[in-house]
């Protein structure tokens, strides 16, 4: 059975997209190789910035490869690294700086809480040995959008490098990464451009990777030595994922067809904002205030006066059409909607249609019980 995923990627993609994987291609093929070129080109205009201050390279695996080859490689042995988290894949930095052997500190912020630029700043202004700072843009555990722009003006002003994860946010929400002091900014294939899982890529200041020869914990995650190998002529060091190259080209030139980032972020928010309006009004709390709530997914606590599990709601809906996400928070029971990929108002109206049938379902189903 085919389904949409309601989910923060991957996601649905057009069948467009899936067509390109239908055919094979060689990673020394040069038609190929140009094909990763104008792949990266098109990323530094997504970015807002200039090849001549900003290179893209591209990355096998999914986006914690991205991440991690870009924090492995662009911090030094003599480096310090802050870690701004409020979710689970601000921790996942952590880890990686854990597990390669970085020096870092991390200062946590509840899951529904916003990293301040106030008190960054105290800590860059108690903490000069400070280089380097990291957080995530979009955490999806709860849908918040942290406030980049703010963060990175007191990063700046501190002089240390800035690294953002935009693993969800990046082409969804525009970021014009140096107007916001972004140094480093990552993100993945499945995400908002809308390709398949496959290869994350990493939009870095050239002169910061330059300086970063021989840095890299890892030989498969160097992100100097990808560079260097991708800038002679588009070949990846190791095997690519062809397919997935091919489609995420394709995806790349229907991000534009559907008006740019722009366009496509009014499509996401929208989604959002109607998803909100409508389970809502079947009793789903937001579990986050629309002030701080992204486009990207969307928590809910479980309606009171039901008693069901999320197996049992997901089971009902996926037969249906749709697939949905867990809940990743520890405050209390949750699932999450996404509102990205290939997915429309209608299909948010359908969603919150067959969320009302099973409720009317269990409804019925506990009046007989008692």
């Amino acid at each position: 059975m085919r389904y949409k995923l309601l989910t923060p990627g991957p996601l649905t993609t057009t069948d467009t997209v899936k067509r390109e994987m239908m055919i094979d291609h060689c990673t020394w093929d040069d038609d190929y190789k140009s094909v990763t070129q104008k792949i990266r080109a098109g990323l530094l205009k997504l970015a807002h910035v200039s090849e001549e201050e900003y290179t893209s390279v591209l990355i096998q695996g999914s986006g914690t490869f991205g991440v991690e080859a870009a924090i492995t490689t662009l911090v030094g042995e003599d480096d310090y690294l802050l870690i701004l988290a409020n979710g689970a894949y601000g921790e996942r930095m952590a880890d990686i700086a854990h597990h390669a052997g970085i020096s870092y500190h991390m200062r946590s912020w509840a899951i529904d809480e916003q990293p301040d630029a106030q008190t960054v700043k105290m800590i860059l202004q108690e903490n000069k040995s400070i280089t380097h700072v990291a957080m995530v843009h979009s955490e999806t555990t709860s849908g918040i959008l942290n406030d980049v722009q703010s963060i990175g003006r007191v990063v700046k002003e501190a002089g240390a490098t800035f690294i953002v994860d935009a693993m969800s946010s990046f082409a969804g929400v525009d970021i014009p990464v140096r107007e916001w002091g972004i140094d480093c900014i990552i993100s993945s294939a499945n995400k908002c451009i809308q390709g398949v899982p496959g290869f994350a890529y990493v939009i870095v200041r050239k002169d910061l990777l330059a300086a970063c020869e021989g840095n890299a914990r890892s030989l498969a995650l160097d992100l100097y030595d990808q560079w260097k190998t991708m800038n002679v002529d588009g070949k990846w060091r190791f095997t690519s994922p062809t397919h997935v190259v091919l489609a995420f080209a394709k995806a790349m030139e229907e991000l534009e067809a559907e008006g740019g980032i722009t366009a496509r972020h009014e499509r996401y928010a929208a989604n959002e904002k109607l998803l909100r309006k409508k389970l809502s009004a079947l009793g789903f709390v937001p579990f986050l205030e629309q002030e701080v709530q992204g486009p990207i997914i969307t928590t809910f606590y479980y309606p009171a006066g039901y008693n069901f599990s999320f197996q049992e709601m997901y089971d009902y809906i996926k037969e249906r059409g749709y697939i949905l996400y867990p809940g990743k928070t520890t405050k209390a029971e949750t699932f999450r909607v996404g509102n990205i990929g290939e997915i429309y108002q209608d299909d948010i109206d359908k969603v919150a249609g067959l969320l009302s049938d099973f409720l009317d379902s269990k409804r019925n189903l506990q009046a007989k019980g008692a």
